[in-house]
């Protein structure tokens, strides 16, 4: 009999992970220019995928985990730009419980994509394996999706002035410094990035050595062997 996959811890966290996307892109105004939107859209795209082939292989392995690694980081870095570089570190649960309906949904919508998505999908990575797959060199490629971004951004705003949104984020403006100023923020970013990319590696790792961890546990307490007796040992010669 098949084995029925979506009653594990597995399944159950990832299935909440893209439910928790959904419900927070879908309530509150997310442009796909903004790297918040993207990076959850990717997440899910990732998680539905993930959902689909682990009923059609009826396994909880993950598929891709490399790219899971690369998910994590970008969501990872929607997470700590918006708190500390745009929202200076506060506290965004007060802001579930404002006085406008409006206003609560709109915090609400932010809460989920900010702080919720990025915590269950760096849960999963390390609770659930397969880990030692993400590889230090894997870095480097990760990081290039969010510097890439940047670039993108001022590539457009250079070319077409007119756009809505040309800048979506403070430290890519050039208005105010040069950008000569930008390319430090670059330099900057993408030395943090490569800090947090490290991270997930490091996480992978300590994912691995917690499941060594509890199986010798389960070792130590499982019954010792039978020792054979001699009659038993004669018969088998």
């Amino acid at each position: 009999m098949s084995r029925r996959v979506w009653g594990t811890p597995q399944f159950v966290l990832r299935a909440a992970i893209v439910v928790c996307g959904v419900v927070g892109l879908l309530i509150g105004d997310h442009r796909v220019i903004y790297f918040t939107a993207q990076s959850n859209l990717l997440v899910l795209a990732y998680f539905v995928g993930a959902l689909y082939w682990m009923t059609k292989r009826d396994s909880v392995e993950p598929p891709a985990p490399r790219w899971r690694g690369a998910v994590t980081l970008w969501i990872l870095i929607t997470c700590l730009i918006s708190h500390f570089l745009l929202n200076h570190g506060e506290n965004p649960l007060p802001g579930l419980a404002a006085a406008g309906p409006g206003v609560a949904l709109a915090n609400w919508s932010l809460f989920l994509v900010h702080y919720v998505v990025p915590v269950l999908v760096l849960v999963d990575g390390v609770a659930f394996g397969p880990h030692r797959v993400v590889r230090w060199r894997d870095v480097p490629l990760w990081i290039g999706y969010p510097l890439g971004y940047g670039v993108m951004i001022e590539v457009r705003g250079a070319l077409f002035p007119a756009v809505p949104t040309r800048y979506p984020y403070f430290f890519l403006d050039p208005a105010g410094h040069g950008y000569g100023w930008v390319g430090l923020q670059f330099v900057q970013l993408a030395i943090i990035f490569g800090g947090l990319g490290a991270a997930v590696v490091g996480l992978d790792r300590l994912g691995a050595a917690l499941g060594r961890g509890r199986l010798a546990a389960g070792d130590d307490l499982s019954e010792p062997p039978v020792a054979e007796s001699p009659s038993n040992a004669s018969s088998l010669g």
